[in-house]
């Protein structure tokens, strides 16, 4: 009886710590215009302009009907930066769009690689993260500031 009532506890207590060990909240709630605009505080090589969604998808091959609300910032061509933060209708499509962004931070790599090879830094130090609906691409010339913008807003 002791045993088992042991083993019962020990369970319990195995539940609890998995469950306090979790990881972040996939809950969050977030301005994506505002996040889109923070995010661009952190390039510092020039402006990036902000770009309708109908560019958004065709930079990005997303499928809008499946956007909920998005707010992108790309670079006239002479930097690597640009800024994507998208709200999914749900969070699968949310890790579509990260494979999406990880494609275009390759063919951009490559693209720098042939032209300007400087630029190929940042994109190799590109954030891309998803939390639970949101989609965020970041290249950027300070990763440490933006990963602090990030992980403030819930990524």
């Amino acid at each position: 009886m002791k045993k088992t009532v042991t083993v019962i506890v020990l369970a319990a207590m195995m539940a609890f710590v998995l469950t306090a060990c979790g990881g972040k909240s996939k809950d969050i709630t977030v301005d994506v215009t505002k996040l889109c605009e923070d995010l661009q505080s952190t390039v510092t090589s020039g402006e990036l302009a902000s770009v309708s969604s109908d560019l958004q998808a065709s930079t990005y091959f997303f499928d809008l009907t499946k956007v909920e609300e998005s707010a992108a910032a790309l670079s006239s061509g002479a930097s690597a930066c640009e800024v994507a933060v998208v709200k999914c209708k749900d969070s699968s499509y949310a890790s579509e769009v990260k494979g999406l962004f990880e494609t275009r931070v390759k063919n951009q790599s490559d693209l720098f690689a042939d032209y300007n090879a400087p630029e190929v830094a940042k994109l190799d130090n590109a954030l891309i993260r998803t939390s639970g609906n949101y989609a965020v691409l970041c290249v950027t010339d300070d990763t440490k500031k933006a990963e602090e913008i990030l992980k403030e807003a819930g990524f």
